[in-house]
């Protein structure tokens, strides 16, 4: 299975050996793990990688549902997943990203944007579909009060830990695939940033037990910027087509809006009125003051820095615009006078008998045309105009 076409071969395990092969050797050891199953003896083993672990019987009104909570193990599930997420990033890349990139003849600074807003874009809606289809399933949507209700939410469903866990595996990707594309070191940092920023928020919701609240933020987040990487995609497709930008700028004031306003009412209101109000990280207990302030602080420096860089990212965008649009108005005064000079005279041949309209160094249509070159200058120290 090979996923890029290759002209050369490289030394084995070399450096550009790992970067152009890496999904080829994700993809041997993601089919060791399949192989495994097969098997009585590595079986239990394989299933450590492939599934959730930690999975608790609990007593329902109609029975008994399967429920999972964290725990070590689930590191080892993400790293399976780390794996499949390089495969599907290399076979988004090769078959779709690639062959589009080729038809636009992008430039080296946007085809590597390109590459990058194809692949959130992939993700983005991935995840918004999946992450609206938990959040409705579960009911989070209908009844507002179960995030901060019966906290804390240890037990999980299924699809809820299967979803972070995949969340996880994601954003702990990109990491290597900074390297693995060769991403411009000028990118680096601002990718790195988003990237870290992700994992805080994704990590911190899983492990402080407030999965309910991460699942309603997430689905905010990703819809704003599943709009902004596909009005990025349109604009590389054609430079004159910027509606969507004017939507995303939008619905980003929307969203964060939204955002503090559902974290300071389910943590600053609803948690803080739940009579469970303990420091235990045993039951998974983080229900007090000094959690509850670090989680909102941490939630409002984030939006409060997302919507420094969009105003400042908008007001630059406007002095660019502004700046071409008066380049484009400002008409050059030469050329207008010396359109005068020319309507002043009569007769077809008025440019050649006249003396002073001759394009010749001194002559008026010269120094009209060219009021700065030394010519005009001692003509004009000569004459008076």
């Amino acid at each position: 299975m090979a996923f890029r076409r290759r002209t050369k071969s490289y030394p084995l395990f070399s450096q550009e050996f790992v970067i152009h092969n890496h999904a080829d050797i994700g993809f041997c050891l993601v089919l060791c793990v399949l192989i495994g199953l097969m098997f009585e003896v590595t079986a239990k083993t394989a299933f450590l990688f492939i599934l959730p672990q930690y999975n608790v019987s609990v007593p329902t009104a109609d029975g008994e549902t399967v429920h999972y909570h964290y725990g070590p193990k689930d590191l080892v599930t993400v790293l399976f997943y780390i794996f499949i997420t390089i495969i599907l990033h290399a076979v988004v890349q090769e078959y779709i990203l690639d062959k589009i990139s080729k038809r636009l003849h992008l430039s080296k600074v946007k085809h590597s944007k390109f590459n990058e807003s194809g692949q959130l874009v992939v993700f983005h809606l991935s995840s918004v579909i999946w992450c609206f289809y938990v959040v409705v399933t579960e009911g989070y949507l209908t009844n507002p009060r179960s995030l901060w209700e019966d906290y804390p939410h240890v037990y999980l469903p299924f699809q809820v830990k299967f979803f972070y866990l995949c969340q996880l595996a994601y954003w702990l990707h990109a990491l290597p695939e900074l390297y693995f594309q060769k991403v411009r070191k000028e990118e680096i940092p601002r990718q790195l940033q988003y990237i870290c920023l992700y994992l805080v928020h994704v990590a911190g919701a899983y492990l402080l037990n407030l999965s309910r609240l991460g699942l309603v933020l997430l689905l905010l987040q990703y819809s704003t910027e599943f709009l902004f990487h596909t009005a990025r995609l349109c604009y590389f497709a054609d430079e004159n087509n910027e509606k969507l930008f004017n939507a995303w700028a939008a619905a980003f004031g929307v969203t964060r809006l939204f955002i503090l306003t559902l974290a300071v009412l389910a943590i600053g209101f609803g948690l803080a009125r739940v009579e469970n109000q303990a420091f235990d990280p045993e039951k998974g207990n983080f229900n007090t003051l000094l959690c509850r302030l670090c989680v909102l602080l941490l939630v409002c420096a984030a939006q409060a820095w997302l919507m420094w860089r969009f105003i400042h990212s908008q007001l630059r965008h406007w002095r660019e615009h502004w700046s071409e649009q008066s380049a484009k108005r400002r008409v050059p005064a030469t050329p207008r006078l010396a359109a005068r000079l020319v309507k002043r005279e009569s007769g077809p041949g008025a440019l050649a008998a006249s003396p002073a309209l001759s394009v010749q160094p001194g002559g008026r249509l010269h120094q009209a045309l060219f009021p700065e070159s030394p010519a005009s200058l001692q003509v004009t120290t000569k004459t008076e105009w």
